[in-house]
């Protein structure tokens, strides 16, 4: 493997440990904080929800079309994107963390400091998470080269998504608050750093300063012609196209259009739905679901805290049989399979509490490990566009914000959804400790349910939707990248 691509590799990589790192730890406990220790009512906590869904919705399209079409290399470079929104995204991290008063005595700031924290971080979980997907898309165009930069990224990631079994194990997750109020300054300073890093190494084809194609194994740059020293420049065409020429709404109409595109955002939506209700609420369903007489404190904490390490190595297991079958099959596969596991253990009842662990690790993994492999259809279909627009530079965020557009909601639909459930089968009264024999019983059954129910439901629905699918060549390089 080429010099270059090794190190721009690597710091791609460190973003992905970074944003990971912080991601793992806001996800596994941003619900359980709010709710079990802040006790955050059912009205503030929707009341925060819908307007998180909101913002979550606009600020991606508004941050891409921005990153996409600004003047100022500071919002136009990917690169100097995370550099600078680093420091940024790691104070709005810390926000959740740290109470902002009595909240006994007023209720109604719990529900604000939930709505400040969300905000904020949703704010530069976008801007970042913009400028790491297009970076994805726009170091190399070459599937090969895709798949190589997801195994770095899935190594990396093994790192970052340890945070979450750290946290159990240094500070016994949420118990000791004053351990892991200190646990999670650490983490933001390291993965700030990590993101820095990021910021200052990484390049991508579309930079000025990209080395010549005798230094990277895959020369994958539409190299043309030399300039007055000899060096090769990029292709500078007479029919330049501006992107920022084209409005808005023109950029999304066509990209909109695209039946893949609309294929793909439906998946996803459903992908983000289930990963975001597994992320928010294993600890809260294992918690009840598997009795503390059944499962010792080690063997919980080794649940939850390999549920966001072992996708990782998932992705680096399926990484070679996606480069010979191609993402479409596993995807598809992996689909098959969640419908076969929600099946088995529905029938085999909430009491086969091995089973029902394994299956449990099974929902929280497969998910994040299928979802890894998004950004290879997504960049698929960049590529498209830009193929079938005769765009100069790809519409790299804008895509991937288009696709946030219709696909973010689940990020607050998933916990309003499930929060709702729950409280409705006395769950307000197992947090204040009030709860009957009757009462549990019916909060364990609706749990188990809705365990099984949401996987089963999902994968039938996404084998329907993405059937149709026409992308599934890309793996077939050779096809894919001559040139005339």
């Amino acid at each position: 493997m080429g010099r270059y691509f090794h190190s721009n590799s690597v710091a791609y990589a460190s973003l992905a440990c970074g944003f990971t790192m912080m991601n793992s730890i806001f996800s596994f406990y941003y619900v359980k904080i709010f709710l079990d220790h802040y006790h955050v009512s059912q009205a503030w906590f929707d009341v925060a929800q819908v307007i998180y869904l909101f913002w979550n919705a606009i600020n991606d399209p508004l941050f891409a079309y921005w990153q996409d079409n600004s003047k100022l290399e500071i919002f136009r470079s990917r690169r100097l994107n995370v550099l600078y929104g680093a420091p940024l995204f790691a104070l709005s991290f810390l926000l959740a963390w740290f109470p902002w008063g009595d909240y006994a005595s007023h209720p109604w700031l719990a529900g604000v400091h939930l709505l400040v924290a969300l905000s904020c971080y949703d704010a530069m979980f976008t801007f970042i998470g913009l400028a790491s997907c297009a970076l994805f898309a726009e170091i190399s165009d070459k599937h090969e080269d895709r798949l190589r930069l997801t195994r770095y990224t899935q190594v990396a990631s093994i790192f970052g998504s340890s945070s979450v079994f750290f946290s159990q194990v240094l500070c016994d997750g949420l118990n000791d608050m004053a351990s892991f109020q200190m646990f999670v300054v650490v983490i933001a300073l390291i993965s700030c750093w990590a993101m820095y890093y990021t910021g200052t190494h990484v390049r991508t084809m579309y930079d000025n300063d990209v080395p010549d194609p005798v230094d990277i194994e895959s020369p994958s740059i539409p190299f043309k012609g030399n300039d007055s020293s000899g060096k090769k420049k990029l292709d500078s065409s007479e029919d330049k196209e501006d992107s920022s020429a084209l409005s808005s709404f023109t950029q999304f109409k066509q990209i909109a259009q695209q039946k893949n595109f609309i294929i793909f955002v439906t998946i996803n939506f459903m992908q983000i739905f289930q990963s975001i209700y597994m992320s928010n609420f294993l600890s809260i369903f294992g918690d009840e679901l598997l009795p503390q007489h059944v499962m010792s404190p080690f063997y919980r904490k080794f649940l939850y805290g390999s549920a966001f390490i072992i996708p990782q190595i998932l992705v680096l297991c399926l990484s070679p049989v996606v480069g010979r079958k191609g993402y479409y099959c596993v995807i598809l596969w992996s689909f098959y399979f969640k419908v076969f596991c929600a099946v088995v253990v529905f029938m085999a009842g909430r009491h086969q509490y091995m089973l029902l662990s394994l299956f449990m690790l099974i929902e929280g993994s497969l998910p994040n490990t299928i979802f890894a492999f998004f950004n290879l259809p997504v960049s698929d279909i960049i590529d498209a566009d830009q193929e079938r627009h005769k765009r100069r530079l790809p519409l790299s965020s804008s895509v991937f914000a288009y696709n946030a557009l219709f696909t973010k909601p689940a990020q607050s639909l998933a916990p309003m959804m499930i929060v709702a459930i729950l409280d409705r089968n006395h769950y307000q009264e197992k947090v204040s400790g009030d709860m009957t024999t009757i009462q549990h019983q019916e909060l364990s059954s609706a749990m188990f349910t809705v365990a099984c129910a949401i996987p089963f439901v999902i994968g039938l629905l996404q084998i329907l939707v993405w059937r149709p699918y026409s992308i599934r060549d890309s793996h077939i390089t050779i096809a894919k990248h001559v040139e005339s």
